[in-house]
């Protein structure tokens, strides 16, 4: 029994993901592209990620798994105070026959604490420093990391982007039944 665990984020030219609890840029085509991967999947965020969603409501069409120790749970949300209890509730998800597709969404800390849980990572690379103040890891700089795929330049608004798929090369698979790691 196993489920898979991806990252997917924009990052601007450092690897930069947020300032003032928002996006650094929007682009149609990326929205459409995190919606497209995401829709009908687990996602796992943060508080603060949660609080910057459009009326801090959690996103439709998913289940919403909140990694926090101080935020209650809520309508259309899941909350966890630690990686065991998400890790837990992920395993008995499984048992119970549920979706075995998540996405980790962001901020920057639950990218730091689950990236070595996920296989891949589907990255937009934004040609231009945002001037950050939340980062992602810097996949280019990781031996545990390899660059799998990179689609060609495009352009919005004149910012040249392009999507990208890493692969985790570490085989830390925690997701099968019983391991733990």
């Amino acid at each position: 029994m196993e489920y898979e665990m991806d990252a997917i984020a924009a990052v601007d030219a450092a690897w930069g993901i947020g300032r003032d609890n928002g996006l650094l840029h929007s682009i149609p085509r990326d929205m459409k592209f995190f919606r497209e991967m995401t829709l009908g999947s687990t996602v796992i965020l943060g508080r603060r990620n949660l609080e910057s969603f459009p009326g801090g409501k959690p996103l439709a069409r998913r289940r919403n798994i909140v990694l926090s120790s101080s935020l209650a749970p809520g309508e259309g949300y899941e909350v966890c105070g630690s990686l065991e209890a998400l890790f837990s509730l992920l395993e008995k998800t499984l048992k119970e026959g549920g979706s075995s597709r998540m996405f980790v969404i962001g901020g920057g800390q639950v990218y730091r604490q689950l990236l070595p849980y996920c296989r891949r990572a589907y990255i937009t690379k934004m040609e231009r420093d945002f001037q950050a103040e939340v980062f992602f890891p810097n996949l280019d700089e990781d031996p545990d990391w390899s660059l799998a795929e990179e689609g060609p330049a495009l352009e919005h608004q004149g910012l040249i982007y392009r999507f990208v798929r890493y692969e985790n090369m570490r085989e830390k698979d925690i997701f099968r039944k019983g391991s733990k790691g």
